[in-house]
């Protein structure tokens, strides 16, 4: 071993960080999560203090092995609603599925009952409908759709979900939206049936809305991070490398707190029953008003497709 490994945990308060030295031996910093009069990221400095460089300096990546990072980035975002400006595309006739939801009632004798907002800004009602066989009742309808996309971006919204009815199983009609929303530039598109392929439309619905609402956040830490990690000075950004010297490995925490926790890489969590997803056999679902419950689907229960949190890393 001859380079330098680093484990950080960013939290909301406090960022810890574990340096392994190229001989093996382990040293620790901690730091306050935010100080922008003293540095711009707190891992990245914590990075900085333990290989002796002054604050500001360029990293040498060639000194880094591995940097592993749990944040609660999207923690923060989600709590304090400071996501992507979503727009929900949804089947229509459904504009309030995600709304209603499961009818949950926790507290049933409560007089007065608050309900969270929801992430999504705004809701287009897609002129389409495919039946549960995959009959087409109503085909797309794209003209329509193009017109609302471009008010969308027109008003600055960056963000799309697509949620359509049975698109877990027939996608032609997602995918047409989200090739036209791509096609008309908007940053982030999330389609039910690439980020959650699960048959109720509920949790697939949230989980895309999540997906799209807190990605472009985390793309854009890993960016700033990452791009301090491969030789640039402050204030310079680049994509990463997913591999070579001073690659950038990122974990980040679920949602909420208990009984959720960070499993392995990138994002997918284990369930309070203590089951951890493959990635053949995922089954977790995140709702759109910032709650995440447990479907018992999970590995040990035999269900499939956990709607993971597509991929933090942006594109080389």
């Amino acid at each position: 071993m001859n380079k330098w490994e680093f484990w950080i945990d960013r939290g909301g308060t406090f960022t810890d960080v574990i340096g392994r030295k190229p001989g093996g031996a382990l040293v620790t910093h901690k730091l306050l999560s935010e100080n922008p009069e003293a540095y711009r990221d707190a891992a990245v400095h914590g990075i900085r203090h333990l290989l002796g460089l002054p604050p500001g300096a360029a990293i040498p990546s060639e000194r880094i092995g591995a940097v592993k990072m749990g944040t609660t980035v999207a923690t923060n975002a989600l709590l304090e609603r400071k996501g992507e400006r979503t727009l929900l595309l949804v089947t229509k006739g459904f504009r309030d599925a995600l709304r209603i939801g499961y009818q949950a009632r926790p507290k049933i004798f409560a007089k007065h009952i608050v309900k969270p907002d929801m992430l999504y800004e705004r809701v287009v009602e897609v002129d389409e409908r495919v039946r549960a066989d995959g009959t087409i009742e109503r085909e797309l309808d794209l003209e329509a759709a193009r017109r609302a996309l471009e008010r969308a971006k027109a008003d600055g919204i960056g963000a799309v979900a697509i949620v359509l009815m049975h698109a877990y199983r027939y996608q032609a009609h997602e995918q047409q939206l989200a090739a036209l929303a791509r096609d008309l530039s908007f940053p982030q598109v999330s389609a039910s049936h690439e980020v959650s392929p699960l048959i109720k439309l509920v949790g697939r619905g949230d989980t895309t809305v999540v997906d799209s609402y807190l990605s472009p956040i985390l793309r854009r830490y890993v960016a700033q991070v990452a791009g301090e990690l491969h030789g640039k000075a402050a204030g310079h950004q680049s994509s990463p490398s997913p591999g070579g010297a001073g690659a950038l490995t990122l974990l980040y925490a679920p949602l909420t707190s208990a009984p959720w926790r960070c499993a392995t890489l990138l994002n997918f969590p284990t369930s309070d029953c203590g089951c951890s997803p493959s990635r053949s056999n995922r089954s977790m679902s995140v709702s759109a008003s910032s709650s995440m419950t447990c479907s018992r689907r999970c590995t040990r229960h035999r269900a499939s497709g956990w709607p993971r949190f597509r991929s933090a890393l942006p594109s080389a």
